[in-house]
């Protein structure tokens, strides 16, 4: 069988010298019928393996109930039929710019901050997750004896991360090197490697002895290059995180690098002697509202920056699969460490032949489908948090009453993460947000309803693993308001085509919607070929579409991003059903597909 090993300079390749020329594309972000056409793109540019996180709150949902982990497992069997080789960073942290960068809302809602440590109860579920998830890596390793869909060398994975980014967070290297052990005698041979930022602290914190250190940044390969080196004298070189684009937030203008510098950039590495690993070679979408969070500011302590659904990253290969001017130039420079001519660049995806313009006749109000979908409404003192409520991703209805007769006192939200639309005997009053949630002048006695969203878990720094709705409580004045009734509606339930079905929509001709008209849309459209779209939302505000079931993620009036990308994969020939779920102001009750 093959063998790959970590040389004193290089890596070996059955006792050959070879480079790693690695772009990272992560199968979760990329439809299942695109898989091949990616992969066949990131060889044409000049790539010769691929890299992918695995997120672990996508596939255990909850304690012990495991989702499609095998997806993992079709995904290196892409790998090594596109003819790549394949590095696997399966975490349990994955940062990623992720939901709770990876981690289970189930978990860290449990443990805290105890999380990325050696404590006994989060690496008890670690271990359970690694259990399950090394099934799928284990058999496809270069290392593994010959077998079905591996012929007679092995599979494509060459190498395996310990945890990530280690030293941006914490220093528990009794953590670090359990996490070794538990891969090693879960039957990873392959080699181990870790990956941090090029600074003093972050290496120290987040290496491991025996193990091959790897650095993470965008510019200046030889200062990080030599800052690993008063770190680890001896090894091959790599950057396993070439960081050729950026990922965009809510609010924010997408951020844009030029591709002729992060061309130059690129040729500096390879000019170091270096293994390299783009990042991203191709970055897919934040589906299924899974886009995480950062905090503002070099602490990463201050205000919340949603990121937005496209992934595209400003990537090679943009979000559509399509080569953008940066992969023109990559290509140029990566040819000149190929061993052979680079192949043909794929032709790309089909895309709908004719615009749509799709009628959405159907509306629910927000209560009604609360009715339908919801969970069961939970009694307490205090608001409970979207943890205590075991709810990942969806919004919760807080209601609660302010004695009276009382004068006219602010309302005031603590601890809101992170965006709620109040109501006062049922009057919108205000949409608040962490920085700003009091309602002025409500009397009482008065019914107030919060209806809360999550626009993303913190995926990285020291506010990883904080909690998500009313996690403080409501003031009427300075008293607390006690006796909250919370209800959770879940973003699967929604996405549930069966539970839909009990929506008692409006059909045309009955209540139209008064007001902002939150609440559930409901439309049909025909195709009659399936192809790659995009879909427009003229005047809508913020919520979520779901077409045939699945959820393309997160729209918001505030932009950057004013459309959703729509794979053809998730079309159907004929007649295909799409979802509106509108949180703060419904648009044109028409949506354009093109």
């Amino acid at each position: 069988m093959p063998e790959f090993v970590v040389g004193a300079e290089d890596f070996t390749l059955d006792g050959r010298p070879v480079r790693l020329l690695s772009g990272a594309l992560h199968y979760f972000r990329v439809a299942e019928g695109h898989w091949a056409h990616r992969l066949a793109m990131l060889r044409a540019m000049g790539l010769n393996c691929v890299e992918t996180y695995v997120p672990w709150n996508l596939h255990e949902p909850s304690p012990g109930r495991f989702e499609d982990v095998a997806a993992l497992g079709r995904f290196l069997d892409a790998v090594r039929d596109a003819g790549l080789r394949a590095i696997v960073r399966p975490g349990p942290y994955i940062c990623a710019e992720w939901e709770n960068g990876g981690l289970p809302h189930w978990l860290t809602g449990l443990v805290g901050r105890r999380v990325r440590t050696a404590d006994p109860e989060y690496l008890a579920a670690v271990e359970a997750w690694f259990e399950r998830l090394m099934a799928e890596v284990v058999p496809r390793q270069i290392t593994a004896p010959a077998g079905p869909g591996h012929g007679a060398g092995g599979g494509p994975v060459l190498m395996v991360q310990v945890e990530n980014e280690y030293g941006s967070y914490g220093s528990d290297q009794g953590y670090l090197r359990r996490l070794a052990a538990l891969l090693r005698r879960l039957g990873v041979t392959v080699p181990l490697f870790t990956s941090d930022g090029p600074e003093d602290h972050m290496l120290t914190g987040g290496s491991v002895p025996g193990i091959l250190a790897t650095v993470n940044f965008g510019s200046g390969a030889r200062e990080a290059f030599a800052a690993l080196r008063r770190h680890r004298p001896s090894g091959p070189l790599m950057c396993m995180e070439f960081w050729c684009g950026w990922f965009g937030h809510w609010g924010v203008e997408s951020p844009v690098r030029e591709a002729a510098d992060a061309a130059a950039a690129l040729r500096e590495i390879l000019e170091c002697g270096a293994s390299v690993n783009l990042y991203m070679a191709h970055g897919g979408t934040n589906t299924g509202g899974w886009a995480g969070a950062n905090r503002a500011g070099e602490d990463h302590l201050g205000a919340l920056l949603p990121v937005v659904t496209s992934y595209d990253y400003d990537a090679p290969v943009d979000e559509r699969g399509l080569p953008t001017e940066k992969f023109w130039r990559f290509r140029e420079v990566l040819a000149d460490y190929a061993d052979q001519p680079l192949p043909e660049v794929p032709p790309p995806p089909p895309v709908l032949d004719r615009p749509v313009r799709i009628a959405l006749p159907q509306w629910a109000p927000l209560g009604d489908v609360m009715t339908a979908l919801g969970d069961e409404e939970v009694v307490a003192p205090m608001p409970p948090t979207f943890e205590e409520l075991d709810l990942d991703r969806g919004v919760v209805r807080y209601r609660l009453d302010v004695p009276g007769p009382r004068g006219p006192y602010p309302l005031r939200v603590t601890g809101l993460r992170d965006r709620a639309v109040c109501s006062v005997d049922g009057q919108r009053r205000a949409v608040l947000d962490e920085t700003d949630a009091v309602v002025e002048g409500v009397r009482g006695p008065a019914a107030v309803e919060l209806w809360v969203e999550s626009l993303g878990r913190v995926g990285y720094g020291p506010r990883l693993a904080e909690p998500k709705g009313i996690t403080g409580g409501v003031l009427h004045e300075r008293q607390y308001v006690h006796g909250v009734r919370a209800r959770a509606l879940r973003l699967t339930a929604v996405a549930d085509v069966d539970a839909v079905a009990r929506v008692p929509f409006r059909e045309p001709g009955e209540e139209r919607p008064e007001g902002p008209g939150e609440g559930l849309y409901r439309g049909w459209f025909t195709v009659s070929a399936v192809g790659d779209a995009t879909l427009e939302l003229p005047g809508w505000t913020r919520g979520f579409v779901l077409v045939n079931g699945h959820c393309l993620g997160r729209y918001w009036s505030v932009g950057p991003q004013r459309t959703l990308y729509v794979p053809g994969p998730l079309l159907r020939t004929g007649d295909n059903t799409v979802l509106v779920l509108e949180l703060e102001g419904a648009g044109e009750r028409e949506l354009r597909l093109r």
